[in-house]
Formats: structure tokens, sequence, C-alpha cells
């Protein structure tokens, strides 16, 4: 391998660092920054250059998650995977509640005017293993960023699902929680009522 200029070498270094701060593994933190995992190998290596932009997201999006960590709160891809665990474990209802924490933490977020924590749920996310809690989540997170008067994250910015997507309810028939669900949600093909949104 050909050796690296000092600026390569110094970009790389910020890029590892940044990787280190986040605590994230290297394909997941290559997710939350909106590029692929070989492509953020190649800017570790030294082989591809990064833009400025990235790099400078890289450096902020790492702060924003380790700074999240240190104060106990959930971020996109921690919410994301805690998800992940508990409907691969079969629990449902847990899932939910720890759905509904992640959107509460968003919101204290956004009303703290926290530009630095916010970052952490700008880091895109990944996959739940649902694709119906994966546009949920998006849902939700965009909704709060909407409401409260700033622009939503790319990753939130989903196409409606292609079928309806009706959780099974403990005791509301379909045709109840359709008609409950709230018109930001219908528009997606979400149908959940308004009211198991309310708090987690």
């Amino acid at each position: 391998m050909p050796t690296l200029d000092p600026d390569t070498r110094a970009v790389t270094s910020m890029l590892r660092a940044a990787l280190a701060t986040s605590q994230m593994s290297q394909a997941s933190f290559a997710r939350a920054l909106g590029t692929s995992a070989s492509r953020f190998s190649t800017y570790l290596a030294g082989t591809t250059r990064p833009s400025g932009y990235l790099l400078l997201r890289a450096q902020r999006l790492a702060r924003a998650l380790e700074a999240a960590d240190r104060q106990g709160l959930m971020t996109a891809p921690a919410t994301a995977s805690t998800l992940r665990e508990q409907l691969h474990a079969g629990d449902v209802a847990w899932a939910w509640r720890l759905l509904l924490q992640g959107r509460d933490h968003l919101r204290l977020m956004l009303s703290r005017q926290d530009d630095e924590l916010l970052g952490s749920w700008e880091a895109a996310p990944a996959p739940t293993g649902s694709t119906g809690f994966d546009a949920l989540l998006a849902a939700l997170a965009r909704h709060e960023f909407e409401a409260a008067g700033r622009p939503a994250p790319d990753w939130t910015k989903g196409q409606p699902l292609n079928q309806p997507w009706i959780p099974e309810h403990p005791f509301l028939t379909a045709e109840r929680v359709i008609a409950q669900t709230p018109e930001w949600l219908r528009a997606l093909n979400i149908f959940v009522p308004h009211r198991d949104l309310v708090t987690a």
C-alpha cells in the first residue's frame, strides 16, 4: 500500500476518531452518515477522499451520539437497535414502549433546542427487522422535527408503504384502528390509533 500524504493521514485520523467517539460499529456508523460500509472503509484506508461535508458530518454526529449516550438519552440508531432486539425476542409490547420512549427523548431534545444532541437523531438507524416498525420510527421522528419547525433528517422521508400496516391491537378491530389513526400516519399507509402514541 502506498504511503499516504500528510493531509490524507490527517483526514483518516479524524474519521477514525469520529468512529471511536460514536461507539458504533464501522458499518453502523457508515449507515448513520448515509454512506455504505464499503465506501466508508475506503475513506478510513485513505484510498478514497471524503468530501469536507462528510468529514464534518462524521465529527458532528459522533459528538452528538456520545453526548446523548452520556446523558442517557436514546438516539435514532439506539432506538432501532433496541426495537430489533425486542422484536427478535418476540416481545412486541416492550418494543412499542421503547419506540415511544425514543420518540419522547427526541421530543425532549427538540424542546431544549439542543443542536448538538439533535445530531443523534440525524444519524440514520439500521433496520429493525420489521418494515412496519422501520416506517413508523421514521414517521414519528419526521413528525416531531416538523412539529418543532425543524427540517427532518433525510432518513425519515420514506415513501408510503406498499401495503397497509395495521399492527394487531389487543382490543380494537382493524376498522376502529384505521378510524382512529392520525392523518399524517394514514398518508404513509401506517395505521396506529392516536391514543397509542400519546406516551411511553
